[in-house]
């Protein structure tokens, strides 16, 4: 219920304020309208009720005290029928020797009680007490007698109370009264009031989150778009002066960041000059070593410390590759690898695959899908390649018949000096970079790289790389 909510739930900024304000107003406007109801129901009340009440009182001490003339009834009493027709605005009390509301009419009890709590409060106790509210039908013949202001008046309050009241002795008498429709009229005037603060609060506040919300999506899609190493375009300040202060905030980050990678690099460069140099003297001098198999182990170290030395800056420096994108045939980058370990007799094999052009970096592209093939022979013995093109991406499998890796650390040997197996010899795994280099490669790229087992044994590799 919750989730099937949200998705009809505004998302933007602005959408999240504009229903904020007119939930607070309808709840706002539902009070509004509890308290102006209650106050036309008292002055109802007061207005018609205590009158009626106040009538009714005064003919039942009239007949109590015996003051009531006979020959003054209306014929209604002398034939015991109910009143009929329009009523009038004078209160005129009727007596009659039965119950005069015809049975069947909607009793309003909110009434009956009002009536016989005044009536207890004046000293009279009713026996019983009948109200009903009948809607004016403008069809009625009497009410065309009636002058035309005066039928414009009782139409306009659209409906008339009747009450019958049985006193001690067993009389009833009963009064018709104007009854006005206050509900519909509160409920009129709510919706209109609603509508002209939804129109002069609800405008105010959607110009007011569109101008904070513009800005905000300008500095969006800048840090979506901020490259490191590229100099970033600053965006422009506006809006309120918080949003301001955001803006101006992320301009002053993206120059600190570029100024840190500048610097990183000018770090790794003298480290990658002052490193070599040393190595390279060293390959020098192991030439004066007379043992042969020395002399080879010795350059042999030399050649790993210059392989882990090129693979920690390569992996160091991916945030600001020096090769710009090229548009590449992937079969042909893909083939020239597989060719480089076939001239070391290495057992790699690649399923020819049509001709298929991205535009990538071919060097560090190259570096990735040579590091899973190196994996794949290294543990697996030999390695099978396949270039499987697709709609929406584009697939380089890397397949071995190995041991595989469990599923518990299939992620974890991507990151940087991970391994599995636990010495640091590199002719046992090197030092743990290859797999996170290439998935570095591959994110540059804006692809990705899974492991999976493969049936019947062993690993697959799969970078993917959208089209």
């Amino acid at each position: 219920m919750t989730a099937t909510l949200r998705r009809f739930l505004p998302k933007s900024l602005t959408g999240q304020i504009a229903l904020l304000v007119a939930v607070a107003l309808f709840v706002a406007q539902a009070i509004n309208f509890g308290l102006l109801l209650r106050e036309r129901r008292e002055a109802r009340f007061s207005q018609v009720i205590v009158p009626a009440v106040t009538r009714i009182a005064d003919t039942a001490d009239r007949g109590a005290n015996g003051n009531a003339d006979a020959a003054q009834q209306p014929r209604e009493r002398r034939h015991g029928r109910p009143p009929s027709g329009p009523f009038d605005l004078r209160l005129r009390v009727q007596q009659f020797d039965a119950n005069p509301i015809p049975a069947g009419l909607p009793r309003r009890s909110d009434v009956e009680q009002a009536v016989r709590q005044g009536l207890i409060d004046l000293g009279v106790t009713p026996r019983d007490v009948i109200a009903t509210i009948r809607q004016i039908d403008e069809r009625e013949p009497l009410l065309r007698r009636l002058d035309p202001i005066r039928r414009d008046r009782l139409l306009r309050l659209g409906a008339e109370l009747q009450v019958a009241v049985q006193l001690d002795d067993g009389r009833w008498v009963a009064l018709r009264s104007a009854w006005p429709r206050a509900e519909r009229i509160v409920i009129w005037q709510l919706i209109a009031q609603t509508l002209i603060l939804y129109i002069v609060v609800l405008l105010p506040v959607l110009l007011a989150g569109r101008r904070i919300a513009r800005p905000l999506r300008r500095l969006a899609e800048a840090a979506r778009r901020f490259t490191p190493g590229e100099q970033p375009q600053p965006v422009e300040e506006r809006g309120p002066s918080d949003v301001r202060a955001v803006i101006a905030a992320y301009n002053a980050l993206s120059l600190r960041v570029n100024a840190m990678l500048d610097e990183k690099d000018r770090m790794l460069g003298a480290i990658g000059h002052d490193l070599r140099t040393p190595l390279a003297a060293l390959r020098v001098r192991i030439e004066s070593v007379e043992d042969d198999e020395d002399r080879a182990r010795m350059a042999d170290t030399i050649d790993e410390m210059n392989r882990t030395l090129e693979d920690i800056l390569s992996l160091a420096r991916l945030g600001r590759p020096s090769e710009p994108p090229v548009e590449v045939d992937l079969a042909a980058l893909i083939d020239a690898v597989v060719e480089d370990f076939r001239d070391l007799d290495q057992p790699v094999q690649f399923e020819e695959a049509p001709r298929l052009t991205m535009r990538l970096r071919p060097s560090l592209m190259r570096r990735a899908v040579r590091n899973l093939i190196e994996n794949a022979v290294k543990y697996g013995g030999a390695a099978e390649v396949r270039l499987v093109p697709g709609e929406q991406q584009i697939a380089i499998e890397v397949a071995d018949r190995g041991p595989g890796i469990p599923e518990a650390q299939r992620e974890a040997v991507f990151d940087a000096f991970t391994r599995l197996e636990g010495s640091r010899n590199r002719d046992t795994g090197g030092i743990g970079l290859g797999l996170a280099l290439a998935r570095a490669i591959v994110r540059d790229a804006r692809g990705d790289i899974t492991l999976r087992p493969r049936e019947g044994g062993g690993l697959v590799a799969t970078i993917r790389l959208p089209r």
